[in-house]
Formats: structure tokens, C-alpha cells, sequence
């Protein structure tokens, strides 16, 4: 269980104790991005499994020192979940289970399969909406939830997640990354929670930028996947 957090005072101590009322037994790994609250203190009274980064990468640095962590360890499987709360370790089972039946390579956590639980704004929601379409247009593959940081990894997506992230925003690249590379990517449905505490990286005005921004990326990977095919 790879879980990035940054300034998670608030919440990183529920999501450890809700990973003990987990159905599958885990391994996890905290990847503190350099926090600047009291979040390291927490984690050491907690006896918590952490790595601190000795300078702040974002969110797609974080998230892949976890990866190459879970590399180097040997994991078959890595789970990334979100240190601020939205994601309930109870539907560990689910998110895994394509991955141990062999039938998917990355899986994602879908709140908006069954629409259950916390749906997010609706300028959020309208977001998500275009760059699923995007991605689809991209590289073929239908993916509802583009924006969950609620997933898992094979042992093959690990160690290509290890050396080939997103550093800005990365989920939805991290996608159609994915299907490019010849991935098995599947989505199942899921329930997720509000933010109780903190603050998000993605909020108001924050959203539109995040959006643009994102689509830009997208059609710049996609247009350098499909260059260097021909030149290949």
C-alpha cells in the first residue's frame, strides 16, 4: 500500500487505523512528501511505516518513490491510496481481485460506476468528463474515474510506474500511459469519502487550471508516443 501524504496531520492517523479493518492484510508505506506541518510527528508516535523525501516533489514524485519502493521490496502488487481520508481500505479486496485473476494489470477505483458515496463538484465532475473523453480518444480506453488516486498495480506496472511517472497532476497520464504501453487497465466500482480535514490540491478556480493544463499533457504524450513509433 503506497499512500503519499502531504501536510495530513488531520487525517493520515484515521486512514492507518482504517487500514486495520482492512478484508485483505497489507503492507503499507507512507511517502511523506516533505510535509510542513506536523505530519512526520504523527506518523513516528503512530510506529507508523514511513519514508520522509528530503525535498517536496508533488504529487506524481511522491507517488512514484512508492512505486520504486514497492520495486525494490519485491511487491507483487501495490495499492496506491490517498492519505486524506476519500478512500475506504474495505474495498481492498475488490480493487486487487482483477489483478489476481489475471485479468487486468492496473485497476481502478471507480466512484462513479455506481454512484455511491462522495461524487465530488460538479465542476470537478465536468472535468473528469472531458478528459475521460480525451483519453478515450487518445489511446481507445474508457475510463470514468480518470482523476482516482485509488488503484492498483501489478508487478509489471510497478516497475514501469517505477522509472516512467507523471510529476504534475499524474493520474490521468499515468492511464493512458498504461494502455499505450499495452496494459490491461480495468476499473471497478467503489465508495468513497468527503475530505474531513486539510486541504485539497484541486479546489475552486484550481479545477479549470487542472483541467487545461492536464489536456495539454495528454496530447503532448499522446502526439510523442505516435512520433516516436514512426521514427521507430
Amino acid at each position: 500500500m503506497i499512500i503519499p501524504a502531504y501536510n495530513e496531520a488531520e487525517n493520515i492517523k484515521g486512514v492507518l487505523d482504517s487500514l486495520k479493518q482492512a478484508p485483505v492484510e497489507t503492507d503499507y508505506v507512507v511517502v511523506n512528501d516533505c510535509s510542513t506541518d506536523n505530519t512526520v510527528d504523527i506518523l513516528k508516535e503512530y510506529g507508523a511505516n514511513y519514508l520522509s523525501l528530503p525535498i517536496n516533489l508533488g504529487i506524481g514524485g511522491c507517488v512514484q518513490s512508492g512505486y520504486r519502493f514497492a520495486l525494490e521490496q519485491g511487491y507483487d502488487i501495490a495499492v496506491q491510496m490517498d492519505g486524506d481520508g476519500q478512500h475506504d481500505p474495505q474495498f481492498l479486496d475488490k480493487v486487487i481481485a482483477p489483478i489476481v485473476s489475471g485479468q487486468a494489470d492496473l485497476v481502478i477505483g471507480s466512484r462513479f460506476l455506481e454512484k455511491e458515496g462522495f461524487q465530488s463538484s460538479a465542476l470537478r465532475r465536468l472535468g473528469i468528463k472531458w478528459l475521460s473523453g480525451l483519453i478515450r480518444l487518445c489511446c481507445g480506453k474508457r475510463v470514468f474515474d480518470i482523476t482516482s488516486g485509488f488503484r492498483a498495480a501489478s508487478k509489471q506496472v510497478i516497475a514501469f510506474f517505477a522509472d516512467h511517472y507523471a510529476q504534475d497532476f499524474p493520474e490521468p497520464e499515468a492511464i493512458m500511459a498504461s494502455v499505450l504501453e499495452g496494459f490491461r487497465v480495468e476499473e471497478v466500482p467503489v465508495r468513497m469519502n468527503e475530505r474531513t480535514g486539510g486541504q485539497s490540491s484541486i479546489g475552486g478556480f484550481k479545477s479549470l487550471y487542472y483541467m487545461i493544463k492536464v489536456t495539454i499533457s495528454l496530447l503532448i504524450y499522446r502526439m510523442g508516443i505516435k512520433k516516436k513509433k514512426v521514427m521507430s
